[in-house]
């Protein structure tokens, strides 16, 4: 990695990589390069255009996407061997810890990395992101309005979107829960104890609490700094959301889970419903077979009256590190892992929700339960964007609903408490 291009320089070497022009080089050990110099095939220079040199990229993914990643990366230079000699190293690094192992030292970080959507605002206020130049109006044409949203800040793009399918929605088994079962909480806690299994969810996580919350009509989200949260669930009706919550947690057959017992608990068949994500997808499929079925979530009983559950939605995106000493080339790389081609590859591969618009629409996609619950759940989710302090306290609320333990509190008096904690400001 090298220092920041100034901007001067930077426009000038993407227009350089728009003509087919000439980049400079990066240096690293080699994991994978091919071809010679000659001209780009479809370039918009007139003729002659240069070769890039010698190009070394890293380029971070999750784990489980290495091979993947591998695939890709190689297909990049393949496509591109009449340009230059390119060496692309993929390291693994979890989209959900990708904002803080780049904030360590931006400029030794990947020239391209995968990250949360709900990291872009602090990467951003780090100039660890650079902006999308290249084809801008491209990329928001060919992705889902939702994923666009997610990847820009104040007007600008700064990211690839590359999924759309990090979010949350209710997985069943057909043989114990019937589809109008399915449409509340109490209906499938019914269910679940006529059939002696149990109903999951993690309650005590602030990513899934947040459900009950904004079903009711509350919100917790980031106040215009960019840094703190905004939060209401101490207003009415946060304190009925509370108990409502409290009134779950003790049914017998509603059992309180992190993700490895859900996991395992669909896998021995002790779990007939949970509420969980597409990663579980293989899993809920594997175990139910022909009764596997996903659909939005649940509606909750407040007060006597059903409330429809919220969620938070995500996306997964890929960023360019503005530190690297090849932008040009690493924009074009990112275009390329996220461009309609691979999105139906991540989905046909890792049963990743697409965000581009022509393989969200297939019919492949359409019909896989997983990607449709989230679609049906879309239109009451909302965009994740907290500060800092939103997490443990929230999380905290949720332990105590979970447990029952009030500790001699108030519904009003636990919701308050959880509400200083998430406005704290935060210490920079």
């Amino acid at each position: 990695m090298k220092k920041l291009i100034p901007h001067r320089r930077f426009l000038c070497a993407l227009l350089s990589v728009l003509m087919a022009g000439s980049m400079v080089a990066c240096g690293g050990s080699p994991a994978s390069s091919s071809g010679t110099t000659g001209s780009a095939p479809g370039s918009q220079a007139s003729s002659g255009a240069e070769s890039w040199g010698d190009v070394t990229l890293t380029m971070w993914g999750a784990e489980e996407d290495q091979t993947m990643l591998r695939e890709m990366a190689d297909a990049f230079i393949k496509a591109n061997a009449d340009k230059g000699n390119i060496t692309i190293n993929i390291g693994a690094c979890s989209e959900a810890n990708a904002k803080d192992n780049i904030l360590v030292d931006p400029t030794a970080a990947a020239d391209v990395f995968a990250f949360a959507d709900d990291q872009l605002n602090e990467l951003v206020a780090a100039g660890a992101l650079q902006e999308v130049l290249l084809n801008p109006d491209d990329v928001k044409s060919r992705n889902l309005a939702g994923s666009v949203e997610a990847a820009s800040l104040n007007g600008k793009l700064y990211a690839y979107p590359m999924t759309a399918d990090n979010g949350y929605f209710l997985y069943y088994d057909s043989s114990a829960i019937s589809e109008e079962d399915a449409k509340s909480v109490d209906g499938i806690l019914a269910a679940a104890k006529a059939a002696g299994r149990t109903f999951d969810m993690t309650i005590n996580d602030a990513w899934y609490i947040y459900s009950f919350f904004a079903g009711a009509g509350l919100e917790a989200t980031l106040a215009q700094d960019g840094v703190n949260t905004i939060c209401n669930w101490n207003e009415a009706p946060g304190a009925d959301v509370a108990q409502a919550i409290m009134d779950i947690a003790g049914n017998e057959s509603f059992r309180n889970a992190p993700d490895a017992d859900i996991v395992s608990g669909i896998a021995d068949g002790s779990v007939c419903a949970a509420i969980s994500g597409t990663w579980n997808a293989g899993t809920a499929q594997d175990a139910w077979g022909e009764n596997y079925r996903a659909t939005k979530l649940p509606t909750f009983t407040m007060n006597g009256e059903q409330v429809q559950m919220g969620s938070f939605s995500g996306y997964k995106l890929v960023g360019v590190n503005p530190h690297s000493a090849n932008v040009g080339v690493a924009m074009m790389l990112a275009d390329f892992i996220t461009n309609e081609e691979n999105q139906l590859k991540r989905f046909e591969d890792r049963n990743l929700g697409p965000s581009n618009i022509n393989v969200s629409g297939s019919e492949a996609v359409q019909s896989a339960p997983a990607i449709a619950a989230l679609a049906l759940q879309s239109e009451f989710a909302d965009l994740q964007r907290v500060g800092a302090n939103y997490w443990d306290p929230a999380a905290s609320l949720g332990q105590i609903l979970m447990s029952g333990d009030t500790q001699g509190k108030t519904t009003q008096q636990l919701v308050d408490d959880a509400v200083a904690g998430i406005t704290a400001p935060v210490t920079q």
